[in-house]
């Protein structure tokens, strides 16, 4: 399958945090596309349904075997009467409602869905998504709901994506999947996945795609600025700190947070890549060029010296 190191993640075209226009979201997947991106990961939870239109009439007007698409399943995506109201997580109108479904007829109908959406004849991965409440029913019921549309030919790889290093060991361990996409949990500030995610994959041969790792936007600028989040809430004052410290060491060799937060994951032999949200031409050009800089070996001796990274995690060249 075709992919890149660095994916579009599809969240941000979903109206996270802010609107974003339909031209604004096609100059961002243009830029990727320019830029060499070849893979596209979307969701039905991201923007109820709006990530998945955008990403499929993009991908619609792309020669078909050129890119990879993942999407997602797990919720499934009711109509319901909007009456002015704004969806909880996107800004987008909130024309339909989630369900939570991880049975084989939900796992079936979601993915049925998706491609309707999408416009298109198929996806290549398919992901159990935020299954961390649910484990239980996603690994009974719909992991073998993927593993028998994988039999069937209707996806090529399947997977789960969560923030839960344990859970997704689990699954690494019970199952038979292709890939996982962990969110947040192997970054340039949490590298606990080397604890049992990352040796389990290696011992079973599962992919893994680094997500989050910007930790929802702490590490997403030269410095925490007034407003940095980390994992989706305000940073704690501890977590501040410590980002000072990477950046001090960072600015001593030259380079930006972002760009060794980039670059560290993909040190690991078992991850196939970063998965990145974008909203604009800007920020996708930007990620390119932090994923292009050239990182001093020095940058990562100082910052396992200075105790920033555990002592396990391997460095990048």
């Amino acid at each position: 399958m075709p992919a890149s190191r660095l994916a579009f993640g599809g969240g941000p075209l979903g109206g996270l945090f802010a609107p974003l226009s339909d031209e604004t979201a096609a100059g961002a997947l243009d830029a990727a596309w320019e830029g060499g991106v070849r893979y596209f990961d979307t969701a039905p939870h991201y923007g109820i349904g709006l990530s998945e239109r955008r990403i499929g009439a993009f991908l619609r007007t792309r020669p078909a075997g050129e890119f990879t698409v993942s999407t997602k399943v797990g919720r499934l995506l009711v109509p319901q009467d909007p009456r002015g109201r704004e969806d909880e997580s996107f800004a987008v109108p909130a024309t339909h409602r989630r369900v939570w479904d991880f049975s084989s007829g939900g796992v079936r109908r979601s993915l049925e869905d998706s491609l309707a959406r999408m416009g298109l004849d198929r996806v290549d991965v398919l992901y159990l998504h935020d299954a961390e409440s649910h484990f239980e029913e996603a690994l009974r019921d719909g992991y073998p709901a993927l593993a028998q549309l994988r039999s069937e030919g209707l996806v090529r790889g399947i997977g789960a994506g969560m923030h839960d290093a344990a859970l997704l060991t689990r699954l690494v361990r019970e199952a038979d999947i292709d890939v996982v996409m962990l969110a947040g949990r192997y970054t340039l500030l949490d590298q606990s996945a080397l604890d049992t995610l990352l040796p389990a994959c290696a011992e079973r041969g599962v992919s893994l795609w680094a997500a989050a790792v910007f930790n929802s936007g702490v590490l997403a600028t030269p410095r925490p600025t007034s407003g940095a989040t980390f994992d989706y809430a305000p940073a704690p004052a501890d977590v501040r700190r410590r980002v000072e410290r990477i950046a001090d060491v960072c600015e001593a060799h030259g380079v930006t947070v972002p760009q060794a937060a980039m670059a560290f994951p993909q040190a690991h032999p078992v991850v196939a890549g970063i998965v990145v949200g974008m909203r604009s031409a800007g920020e996708v050009r930007h990620n390119l060029a932090s994923l292009a800089a050239t990182i001093p070996p020095g940058v990562w001796s100082d910052l396992r010296a200075e105790g920033l990274l555990d002592p396990r995690a391997p460095l990048p060249a």
